[in-house]
């Protein structure tokens, strides 16, 4: 059956669109974050911008300026003569940094630096990891097997090794203790 000269179920859904008839209002709602235009700068709130120093300073001075943060993990790579970056184990660090005074230097957040400065750390983003201190390591592993390759004899004393072997057992135990801790922490106890 034709209505007008169109089929039925075409006529109906004009006919919701004549005036005078509600039309259903759709809401949308707006995403709460834009995750397709999201700025790297979270990623990067472990690097800080120390500028406005000398020019004769060196790598060393300016680990020197920030000793207090070496233990916990501190890098700096450099950008020009007056200009680098510091390197943080962790954000909380960085702010805690921007925070502290230096009469020979000046240091801003990455996210306030300048284009130069943020466009040579996006470049390299992926060498700018957040620093961490090294791991004790051992040469025990690496001797035994250069002594088993050559063939020679060890030259360590039966005390030497067994000191070794017993420096191994502790770091085992240290990191099943942290793994241990750290699955605690999870469970709530």
């Amino acid at each position: 059956m034709t209505c007008c000269g169109k089929e039925r179920a075409e006529c109906k859904s004009e006919a919701v669109n004549l005036p005078g008839r509600r039309k259903k209002k759709e809401s949308i709602q707006e995403p709460r974050f834009d995750y397709y235009n999201m700025d790297r700068e979270d990623e990067l709130s472990h690097i800080v911008e120390i500028y406005d120093f000398p020019t004769e300073f060196k790598t060393e001075d300016l680990l020197k300026l920030f000793q207090c943060y070496q233990k916990r993990g501190f890098d700096i790579k450099w950008i020009d003569d007056t200009h680098a970056l510091g390197l943080f184990s962790s954000p909380i660090a960085a702010r805690e940094a921007l925070r502290s005074k230096n009469p020979l230097m000046k240091l801003r957040p990455l996210s306030k630096s300048s284009s130069a400065t943020k466009a040579k750390a996006r470049s390299c983003s992926d060498y700018l990891l957040p620093a961490k201190e090294r791991p004790q390591t051992s040469a025990a592993l690496a001797r035994k097997l250069v002594i088993g390759a050559l063939g020679v004899k060890s030259n360590l004393t039966k005390e030497q090794r067994e000191a070794e072997r017993k420096k191994l057992q502790e770091a085992r135990e240290q990191k099943r203790l942290a793994a241990k801790q750290r699955e605690d922490a999870w469970e709530g106890k």
